[in-house]
């Protein structure tokens, strides 16, 4: 499976799912379009960067026209968009926030629109991404759509869209929940009275391993916390702070809240 797709927006996420591309081999020509002139795009024969939207060749039509910008500047990338829309043509946007209908009055209702909802591990293949499409997109470009969001790591289809701003919540920002976890355990290690470098050092190979271990295994993540936990050990003493009611749960389920509620702010 190959295609020619148009990237706008080649940032750290789009730059990362061109790589994946380019290395799976499942794109035969790819225009990029980012006015700084793309300097995170991979070198390659296959890929040619302009600086906008009127400057794609004439002769190009994409298969899919990918969309790598943030939500805020939607938009203004969709205005110059308008000729892009043909039959056959897919819209996949990875922004945050925006809907399938937003699109539609956008691009107008005839356009074919994968919306998805990847996160930054996708820069190393260990995306999970979560997508949505709407009933204008046909088998074949679907199946090249998951194609695409694959070469990056995992992908989950849904068929309610409704549930993208929970997705967006747990996965789409979820990696810098597992960061600040890190930061904030070496800076509990700093002040247990551990050397800086080395509560640094202890912290992002903890989170890592941990993550890794729980990546590797098909044990839920509860019974992996439970092999750790001796009775009346350290690791229970802990738990027992990080389980209580005002503890790690309701501090998540309300931040998880927060970041749906700003994707549902965004949708425009």
């Amino acid at each position: 499976m190959a295609g020619s797709l148009l990237l706008v927006g080649c940032g750290k996420m789009g730059s990362a799912m061109l790589a994946g591309w380019l290395a799976a081999a499942i794109v035969d020509r790819v225009v990029v379009v980012d006015p700084s002139g793309a300097p995170g795009a991979p070198q390659h024969p296959a890929v040619a960067v302009v600086p906008a939207i009127d400057a794609v060749p004439a002769d190009f039509t994409a298969d899919v026209v990918v969309l790598a910008v943030k939500p805020q500047v939607m938009d203004g990338v969709l205005a110059g968009c308008a000729g892009l829309v043909h039959p056959g043509t897919v819209f996949l946007s990875v922004a945050a926030g925006k809907t399938l209908a937003y699109f539609a009055r956008h691009l107008g209702d005839g356009a074919a629109v994968v919306r998805a909802m990847p996160n930054t591990p996708a820069a190393i293949g260990r995306g999970m991404t979560v997508a949505v499409a709407n009933p204008l997109v046909p088998d074949e470009r679907k199946s090249f759509c998951d194609a695409l969001l694959r070469a990056v790591g995992q992908v989950a289809w849904i068929a309610d869209e409704a549930l993208m701003d929970a997705v967006t919540a747990v996965s789409g920002s979820g990696p810098a929940y597992v960061f600040l976890l890190a930061e904030v355990l070496a800076a509990a290690g700093r002040d247990a009275g551990l050397p800086a470098d080395l509560a640094v050092q202890l912290a992002r190979a903890t989170v890592a391993g941990a993550g890794e271990l729980l990546h590797q295994s098909d044990t839920p993540a509860g019974q992996l916390r439970e092999a750790v936990t001796s009775p009346g050990g350290t690791t229970q003493a802990a738990l027992s702070v990080l389980m209580a009611e005002d503890g790690m749960q309701p501090l998540l389920t309300a931040a998880v809240a927060a970041a749906a509620k700003r994707s549902r702010e965004l949708a425009g």
